[in-house]
């Protein structure tokens, strides 16, 4: 009996081998793809989307803009073409959920500076007090990299349409001068869809969206 297993025992590793191949492959193929949901206006918490926009089921996209940067540069639309990002509201001055978004925007930054698929943006919610050298001074002080996030003014009801019209995070203010923006991280495809909402002050929802930024290159 022992010969008999001692004959045998090679072609055994090699068929058990091969056996885990066959298993590991079919899994492999017959496991879904994870796919990330395409959000709609419709679908998101109507206190955050614009009251005509409120009905849309579908093709929502960012719609087109044109702000400027920390150094002065226009920044539109064609910057980010081709390319995932994550978008944030916030200012300068706020001393309550901001400086805890923008360090999570900067790990976000740190984990992915060598990826250059991802981009990052930030609109202020207060442009008359957050000029370009404010801006400025304010990344200089985050350490934000140039080539990977803007931080952006501008027009002030073009911002408040993106965060209510385009990215759907920021409610509506009782004083039509002002907007209630949100601690969302918004993750944008490169077809320019919302594919998720993170909080951006929680440490877990940050790890979560650097995965689905995984899942979502895989999908790209």
């Amino acid at each position: 009996m022992l010969q008999f297993f001692s004959k045998y025992k090679y072609f055994a590793i090699v068929l058990a081998v091969l056996s885990v191949i066959i298993i590991a492959a079919i899994y492999s193929v017959l496991k879904p793809n994870e796919v990330l949901p395409v959000f709609q206006p419709a679908k998101v918490n109507a206190e955050l989307v614009d009251t005509t926009l409120q009905h849309v089921k579908k093709y929502h996209t960012i719609g087109d803009f044109s702000l400027t940067n920390q150094n002065g540069k226009t920044i539109t639309q064609n910057d980010y073409k081709d390319k995932i990002y994550v978008a944030d509201f916030f200012f300068t001055t706020c001393q309550t959920i901001c400086p805890v978004m923008t360090d999570h925007m900067a790990e976000i930054q740190e984990e992915l500076k060598r990826d250059q698929e991802v981009l990052l943006l930030s609109h202020t919610v207060t442009p008359e007090i957050d000029s370009v050298a404010q801006l400025k001074r304010y990344a200089l002080q985050k350490g934000v990299n140039d080539e990977k996030w803007n931080l952006v003014t501008g027009d002030k009801k073009e911002i408040y349409d993106l965060a209510r019209k385009s990215y759907l995070a920021a409610k509506e203010s009782p004083n039509p001068y002002e907007l209630i923006h949100t601690e969302n991280f918004v993750l944008v495809d490169k077809k320019k869809r919302i594919r998720g909402f993170y909080d951006g002050t929680d440490p877990e929802a940050i790890e979560q969206l650097l995965n689905d930024i995984k899942i979502l290159k895989k999908e790209d």
